[in-house]
């Protein structure tokens, strides 16, 4: 915030050219203050077991410098929280969105009962920056690198995308460095918050703030990045199963471009109308340095891939088509296989 030109709260927003701001980083030139991020430290010898068996992926065995994204789930499997994990060996460090680490902190803590594990909260002590996988190394300080594993599909998780993903080529790492080195002199470009967040939509990248009370990971496409589909019980694990198996996620991630027609951009919440229905809700949306405006929105599965929308943007209604993030037949793996094998007997 005492760079010339910084504009925002908690982080910069923007350093006064918010275009160039994405070019810059999409281009690892600049990084990313991203010190309001969270960082909680995992410590004890079951720490990567234990939290196996109580969040969706699979972190027992994990090597090194390995990166692997987790959700955890309420018991009908709707989303509580995501991280990044990364392991030094020693000690479990997990990449905690703003606003969402004491709530995560606390949980972890309640459900640790007699296992070896401690729970720290060190967002005090570590300062966290972002850029290209390259600009982020360049760095040559820190203490764990987070690799976001985002667009490809990991060990056990699958695609609810069209082979075309809006993500390929997706190069974004996390590090953390002693908030107290956290300074302008670290790189000689800088990119706001607003860069990195414009990025993310474009490439259909899900975070915390497309959630709301009912969301799924299949509606987001987040099977492909944070659920192992074929590991043990844990909290939610029987709605993702069934509705990967034998049902329909209720609804599907999309990217909305609107018409151009109003100079604004539409709100988070804002509501997605086919007609006069309401079909979804916006939740964010961005103005790129390539597509321009674009917003990631929660639609039902059921509208049809070619129906064009409609949001309100500064009090007017203006249309916007789709471009698929989650495909409207994922999902019903097991039901659909079962009646190709039917239907192929004899």
């Amino acid at each position: 915030m005492q760079r010339v030109g910084a504009v925002g709260d908690d982080v910069p927003s923007h350093y006064g050219d918010p275009m160039k701001e994405q070019r810059s980083l999409a281009e690892g030139k600049s990084i990313v203050d991203c010190s309001h991020y969270g960082v909680i430290v995992l410590s004890g010898a079951d720490r990567l077991i234990w939290l196996d068996s109580i969040t969706s992926n699979v972190f027992a065995g994990m090597a090194p410098e390995d990166t692997r994204e987790g959700l955890v789930l309420d018991p009908q499997g709707r989303i509580e929280h995501q991280f990044f994990l990364a392991d030094d060996g020693e000690q479990s460090w997990l990449l905690v969105k703003p606003d969402r680490v004491t709530a995560l902190a606390a949980w972890l803590d309640s459900m640790r009962f007699r296992m070896d594990v401690g729970v720290d909260d060190q967002s005090q002590q570590w300062a966290v920056v972002a850029g290209t996988s390259d600009a982020v190394s360049g760095l040559n300080l820190g203490a764990v690198v987070w690799r976001d594993p985002w667009p490809e599909v990991q060990p056990g998780g699958v695609a609810y995308s069209a082979p075309e993903h809006p993500g390929t080529g997706w190069n974004l790492a996390y590090l953390t460095i002693p908030r107290d080195e956290l300074s302008e002199e670290l790189a000689d470009e800088w990119s706001g918050i607003d860069a990195l967040e414009a990025l993310q939509v474009r490439a259909g990248r899900p975070t915390m703030a497309d959630v709301d009370e009912k969301t799924l990971p299949h509606e987001l496409d987040w099977l492909r990045t944070a659920v192992h589909l074929n590991k043990g019980c844990y909290r939610g694990q029987e709605t993702v199963a069934k509705v990967h198996n034998l049902g329909h996620p209720p609804r599907r991630a999309a990217l909305l471009h609107p018409d151009g027609s109003q100079p604004g951009l539409p709100e988070p919440g804002t509501a997605v109308t086919l007609a006069d229905d309401v079909v979804g809700r916006v939740t964010r949306a961005v103005r790129h340095h390539e597509w321009g405006q674009v917003a990631l929105a929660l639609i039902k599965r059921t509208v049809s891939p070619d129906a064009m929308l409609s949001v309100m943007v500064d009090g007017e209604e203006v249309i916007a088509s789709q471009e698929l993030l989650v495909l409207p037949e994922s999902g019903a793996m097991r039901r659909e296989a079962l009646a190709a094998r039917r239907n192929a007997s004899p």
